[in-house]
């Protein structure tokens, strides 16, 4: 039984129905005092259809700045210093590099690397384990997290409601005006749903952008990729989105069980989300504990490093018995010269995203 995507719900029901009451002047959009401007959301060419119901909630110029805002906003956390935007961090695509492991309130340690924060809008569930699934829950777990922003809603929405610019955001952001969990969680959607990254030398060279080519070798790691990682990091997202045991050895410090914490079945005992390589470049440290920091480690450990369980992802255990996925040296710097190409410079620099 999936008890962890009861909880989180339950939470997130029981958080939007404590409501606080609404503010007396809200403008009035019928009388022209105020107009919230819808934001375009354009599908790349080359991406699947949307998962995320954007009708539910459409990203607004308000509403989006209200999201940005509690994205960098301290008081979300107990210490009132711990933001989102602490561990995700613009320039790395919204990873952490000087942490293997998340830090949380007063040094607390985690024991899961930052997961990149893009194409959020394509995705069907979240976090490592899958813990989430949907977009507007998934803040609950960092938030209310011990170890990482260790706070209430109750508590949040009392420090946003004494702050001299929030109560006004509020209002411009919804229509009712009001400073509740419903919110906070939709104006971080808004905000997160518009952290697209489609504008890499790869997408340009899909589209036929530019005239933009990819170079031989370049060319040479795309067919090696295809032929040895696309079964997993497929399609343009560069993941199926499937929960695998890739044969990672028990750190022994964590021992964390992966997928099977979510729903507490043993065959899903060391089974992750299969990462999206997006921005892969700049991501680093790899894997749900960051135990590797360069992508040659990450190959590596594919070609010789697979640690055999019983639930082992089928497509590490070859023909002959041997377990990995074969590649010469040479296939390794080819396969990595492909995945720079997904290195997506416009998103990492976006103002739109950044803090200020």
């Amino acid at each position: 039984m999936k008890v962890s995507y009861y909880i989180y719900i339950l939470v997130a029901i029981l958080f939007a129905s404590c409501k606080n009451e609404p503010y007396e002047e809200i403008p009035s959009q019928e009388a022209g005092e105020f107009q919230n401007v819808l934001l375009d959301f354009n599908v790349p060419s080359n991406f699947p259809p949307l998962i995320y119901d954007i009708e539910s909630n459409p990203p607004t110029e308000t509403g989006f700045e209200l999201g940005r805002r509690l994205f960098y906003e301290g008081r979300l956390a107990s210490d009132n210093v711990v933001a989102c935007g602490f561990c995700h961090i613009q320039e790395f695509a919204f990873t952490h590099h000087t942490h293997i492991i998340s830090h949380g309130v007063d040094g607390a340690l985690g024991n899961r690397n930052a997961q990149p924060l893009h194409n959020l809008a394509f995705q069907n569930e979240f976090t490592w384990d899958g813990a989430a699934i949907h977009l507007d829950l998934q803040p609950i777990i960092p938030i209310t997290n011990e170890v990482e922003m260790n706070e209430t809603f109750t508590n949040v929405i009392a420090k946003l409601q004494a702050h001299p610019e929030y109560p006004r955001l509020f209002r411009e952001a919804f229509e009712n005006g009001e400073i509740n969990s419903e919110n906070i969680l939709k104006a971080l959607s808004q905000f997160m749903v518009m952290m697209v990254t489609s504008n890499s030398k790869y997408d340009k060279f899909r589209r036929n952008e530019g005239n933009v080519t990819l170079t031989e070798n370049e060319t040479r790691g795309m067919e090696l990729f295809n032929q040895k990682c696309a079964s997993c990091h497929a399609g343009d997202l560069f993941t199926d989105q499937s929960y695998r045991n890739n044969g990672l050895a028990i750190d022994p410090e964590y021992d964390d069980i992966g997928r099977a914490r979510v729903t507490g079945f043993p065959t899903d005992n060391y089974k992750f989300k299969v990462p999206n390589l997006r921005n892969i470049e700049v991501t680093f440290p790899y894997m749900h504990d960051g135990r590797f920091a360069t992508l040659d480690q990450v190959l590596e450990h594919y070609r010789n490093g697979i640690t055999d369980y019983e639930n082992l992802d089928s497509s590490f255990r070859q023909a002959d018995g041997t377990l990995g996925i074969p590649m010469t040296d040479e296939e390794k710097a080819r396969i990595i010269d492909f995945l720079k190409t997904l290195t997506d410079a416009d998103f990492i620099f976006d103002q739109r995203f950044s803090e200020f």
